[in-house]
C-alpha cells in the first residue's frame, strides 16, 4: 500500500508544470489584466429659452366668501339648496317663518292709514279756523292750536311710514338671499329650529371661479427680482404665475399679479401677492397650500445643465467636461436659479460642450472614457 502513495514532491511538482503551462498558452486569459475605460453619460449643451422663475408656497382664498346670517328671530320654515351646490345671486336659500312679520306690517299700515286720516282732518280744521279768523270770528289762538295739531299729524305720518318701512325690512329679512354666485357649503341648521342674529352662521357661499392664490415675497427677493427684470429691459408689473398641483403636475390656466400689499408683515417681513385664476373646474379650493411659480421678463437664451453633474469644493462650483479626444476635464463654473430639475449655467461653459452627468464619482481629469448620452429622466 505505501508503494502506491504519491509523494508530495511529485504532487507540488506536477501543479508547478501545468501553472507554467497556462501562462504560456494564447488563450482567453492573456487580455485579462487590461482595465477597461469607465463608463460616463454625458450631456451635450445647447441653448434654449429661458424664463426667470421663482418659486414660492401659497394659498387659495375665495374671491368672495360670505357668510349667511339669520337677521330676524323665529322658527326655519324652509331650506332651499343642496349643501355644495352651485347658487345664483338673488336665490332663496333659508325661509323664516313670516307670518309674525307679516302681521306686524299690517298693523304698522293700519297705523299709517290711522295717522293720514288725522293729518287730513288736523289740515281741514286749520284751513276753516284761518277762515274764521279773517273776520275774527275765532281767537288768533284757537288757529295757532289748529296749527300746531296739524304739524303733530304730519310727524305722526313720518314716524308710521319709518314703522311701516322697519316692518317691511324685517318681513324681507325672513328671506335669507344668495347676495353672490358661488358654491354653498354646509348648513348649521335644519328645517324646525329656533334660529335668529345670536345663532351663528348659518352656512357659508363661496365663489369659487375665478379664485385668488396668495403668497408671500421677502423684501429681498421682491427688490432682487425687480432689478433683474429691469436690468434685462423687462417690465417688472408684467409677470406670469403659474402653479404646481399636487401630482407635480403645472395648472393650466394662467394667473396675473393683481395686487401687492401696501405695508411689509413685521413678523415675517414679507410683503403679500395675489394673483387671480380661472377655476372652471373647482380644482383650487380656499384654503389649500399650493406651489406658486413667478416668471418674469421676456425668455432668455440660456444653458441648462442637470443639477447630478455639478461638483463643488473648496474653490467653488465645477464640473467634468470631456474633450475631442474624451478626455476628462475639470470646468469653474457659475450658476443662476434653478429651472425644475436643472440650473442655468451663467459662465464657464459653451454651447456644445459635453458635460459628465452621471459616474463623475468613476474618474478623474484627464482620464480617457466611454461616454454615452445622457437620458432625463421620466416624470410621471
Amino acid at each position: 500500500m505505501r508503494g502506491h502513495r504519491p509523494s508530495t514532491f511529485a504532487v507540488l511538482t506536477g501543479w508547478f508544470i501545468v501553472l507554467v503551462a497556462g501562462c504560456g498558452s494564447d488563450g482567453p486569459g492573456t487580455e485579462a489584466g487590461t482595465i477597461p475605460a469607465p463608463a460616463v453619460t454625458v450631456v451635450q449643451l445647447e441653448p434654449e429659452p429661458v424664463t426667470e422663475t421663482m418659486e414660492f408656497v401659497g394659498r387659495v382664498t375665495a374671491r368672495e366668501r360670505v357668510e349667511l346670517r339669520a337677521r330676524v328671530p323665529g322658527f326655519l320654515r324652509e331650506r332651499n339648496f343642496v349643501e355644495g351646490q352651485n347658487v345664483s345671486a338673488g336665490d332663496r336659500l333659508f325661509l323664516i317663518e313670516p307670518e309674525p312679520y307679516q302681521a306686524v306690517l299690517a298693523q304698522r299700515e293700519a297705523d299709517l292709514n290711522r295717522v293720514q286720516a288725522e293729518f287730513t282732518n288736523a289740515r281741514a280744521q286749520l284751513r276753516r279756523g284761518e277762515e274764521l279768523l279773517k273776520d275774527n270770528n275765532i281767537p288768533r289762538a284757537r288757529v295757532d292750536e289748529l296749527r300746531a295739531a296739524e304739524t303733530v299729524a304730519q310727524a305722526g305720518i313720518a314716524q308710521a311710514e319709518a314703522a311701516l318701512q322697519a316692518a317691511q325690512m324685517n318681513l324681507d329679512y325672513t328671506e335669507v338671499l344668495a347676495p353672490i354666485d358661488g358654491s354653498i357649503g354646509l348648513a348649521r341648521y335644519s328645517v324646525g329650529n329656533l334660529v335668529g342674529p345670536e345663532s351663528g352662521v348659518l352656512a357659508t357661499l363661496v365663489q369659487q371661479d375665478p379664485i385668488y392664490v396668495q403668497f408671500p415675497l421677502t423684501q429681498r427677493d421682491l427688490l432682487t427680482k425687480r432689478r433683474a427684470v429691469l436690468e434685462r429691459g423687462g417690465d417688472p408689473t408684467a409677470v406670469v404665475v403659474h402653479l404646481r398641483l399636487a401630482d407635480r403636475s403645472r395648472y393650466e390656466h394662467a394667473g396675473q399679479v393683481d395686487f401687492v400689499d401696501v405695508a411689509v408683515d413685521p413678523g415675517t417681513d414679507t410683503v403679500l401677492l395675489r394673483s387671480l385664476f380661472a377655476n372652471p373646474d373647482s380644482l383650487l379650493l380656499p384654503g389649500q397650500y399650493i406651489e406658486v411659480l413667478v416668471e418674469s421678463g421676456e425668455p432668455e437664451i440660456a444653458l441648462l445643465l442637470p443639477q447630478s453633474a455639478l461638483q463643488i469644493d473648496q474653490t467653488g462650483v465645477f464640473v467634468l467636461v470631456l474633450d475631442d479626444e474624451e478626455r476628462v476635464q475639470v470646468r469653474r463654473i457659475e450658476t443662476r436659479q434653478m429651472v425644475g430639475a436643472r440650473i442655468v449655467v451663467k459662465t464657464g461653459l459653451a454651447p456644445g460642450d459635453r458635460v459628465v452627468v452621471e459616474g463623475v464619482q468613476k474618474v478623474r481629469p484627464g482620464q480617457t472614457v466611454t461616454a454615452a448620452p445622457w437620458q432625463p429622466p421620466v416624470r410621471d
